[in-house]
């Protein structure tokens, strides 16, 4: 969702977020002055931070793609390999846990009204500091029943934390001691509408920059200050617009950008300028493009409900200004809220029929299905093994195997796990609707 997750929620909860797509209203970037917040914003200086390292500071760990390095898996999960370490109760959150130097940062909504992030210590969960705002809506129709509460995961970059709000409500926070340094609310400060299904996506920090789809949009701020840069992709937000997905950045075929999946298209977009490389429609049963892309050599997969699964390629244009899009192969293979984990050119990922399946992606051909397993699953994989959890607690070990399907454990971690496993070289981190769980590998 999504950031669910979007991060990361049940079939009735996707179907609360999705209703018909919409192509952008304004593909052009537009000069916005700074936000007017309730408290000035802060002058940061990044070289007074506490900066930690992030060993899984953002939505799908290190490089926003399910990835991990200097990781070894063991041949099995049992206690031997894998023991628990603490858990503490919490109130409901469909956010990721962050795990960043000797912390781990969590958010919960409390009492159905207040938005909490609390700073807990890797090794004992003590609580170090908490930080809270208002922050709650009702959702609509059908969706009430998968609740009210925060849904993006947060992201941490030089000593700050960004928290995106249910209510398109981003905040940065000192992670040192939780002190709010700014706060954007895009609907009162930018006269945005609140997205009726919530705050969905993650932020990613690049530089001195943060950019987020929110606001109706994919909007670039100072992440120092919370100053607006510009705003693209504009569809108006609401219920008709708002993403899904969560933004990558990467390059393709030479030319470094954010790669943005809305509700209708995937999308290039300029870093510096905000003005749209690329874009291509991306249909989806009522606009439900959920995972996020996954960027290969010179091209983006992704897979959608009620779509297709495909390979984008994209190439510059004779005069270097833009883009030409075409999809370099399309089958018949429905993902859902999984975004894949890419391993030596093949994507592994879980469908909407919840079944796993491995697609080459060189030639589009699908190796693979496995017999279903749950609604939805977090994966994370070294270049060897996968660790997946789905939205029953249950933990697997795979092989990452594009000849076939092979699961080497699994055990039952917690229930309701519907936000994204964190995985570092000491911990596994599971965030389950009320608490938060952290297991300890192996010496």
């Amino acid at each position: 969702m999504n950031s669910l997750s979007i991060t990361r929620l049940s079939l009735a909860a996707l179907l609360m977020i999705g209703m018909v797509a919409q192509s952008d209203a304004s593909p052009q970037a537009t000069e916005t002055p700074p936000p007017a917040t309730d408290t000035q914003p802060a002058t940061v200086d990044p070289a007074q931070q506490n900066s930690q390292t992030a060993e899984w500071g953002q939505w799908r760990g290190p490089n926003r793609d399910g990835t991990i390095s200097d990781v070894t898996f063991p041949e099995s999960l049992d206690d031997n390999n894998l023991k628990k370490a603490w858990s503490i109760p919490l109130e409901p959150s469909y956010s990721g846990p962050l795990v960043v130097g000797d912390r781990i940062f969590v958010t919960e909504t409390q009492k159905r009204k207040d938005e909490v992030v609390t700073a807990l210590d890797r090794k004992t969960g003590k609580v170090l500091w908490t930080a809270d705002w208002p922050g709650s809506m009702k959702m609509p129709m059908f969706a009430a029943a998968n609740g009210n509460w925060i849904r993006s995961t947060p992201t941490y970059s030089d000593g700050l934390l960004f928290v995106g709000g249910i209510r398109d409500v981003l905040v940065c926070l000192d992670a040192n001691d939780g002190r709010q340094v700014w706060r954007y609310d895009f609907p009162a400060d930018s006269g945005s509408n609140v997205p009726t299904f919530g705050c969905v996506s993650s932020p990613i920090a690049d530089g001195k920059f943060l950019y987020v789809q929110a606001g109706g949009g994919f909007v670039k701020l100072n992440k120092f200050t919370g100053e607006q840069i510009w705003k693209s992709l504009d569809d108006g937000g609401g219920m008709f617009g708002s993403a899904f997905s969560s933004p990558v950045i990467d390059t393709i075929s030479g030319k470094r950008q954010a790669v943005v999946l809305t509700r209708a298209d995937m999308c290039g977009v300029d870093l510096e300028t905000g003005s749209v490389l690329w874009k291509t429609p991306v249909p989806a049963f009522r606009g439900m493009n959920i995972l996020t892309p996954s960027v290969y050599k010179d091209g983006v997969f992704t897979s959608t409900y009620g779509g297709t699964a495909q390979m984008l390629a994209c190439e510059p244009t004779s005069d270097g200004t833009s883009f030409s899009v075409s999809s370099k192969w399309k089958i018949k293979s429905e993902g859902y809220m999984t975004s894949p984990v890419i391993v030596d050119g093949h994507a592994y990922y879980h469908l909407r029929n919840q079944r796993f399946a491995c697609i080459n992606l060189e030639t589009g051909e699908e190796k693979w299905r496995s017999k279903p397993f749950g609604k939805y699953v977090s994966l994370v994989t070294n270049g060897k093994k996968i660790i997946g959890l789905d939205q029953s607690g249950k933990l697997m070990l795979m092989n990452a195997n594009p000849e076939k399907f092979e699961l080497l454990d699994n055990r039952e971690v917690g229930t309701d796990s519907w936000a994204h496993v964190a995985v570092t070289k000491d911990n596994v981190v599971v965030r389950n609707l009320r608490d938060v769980t952290v297991y300890e590998w192996a010496k």
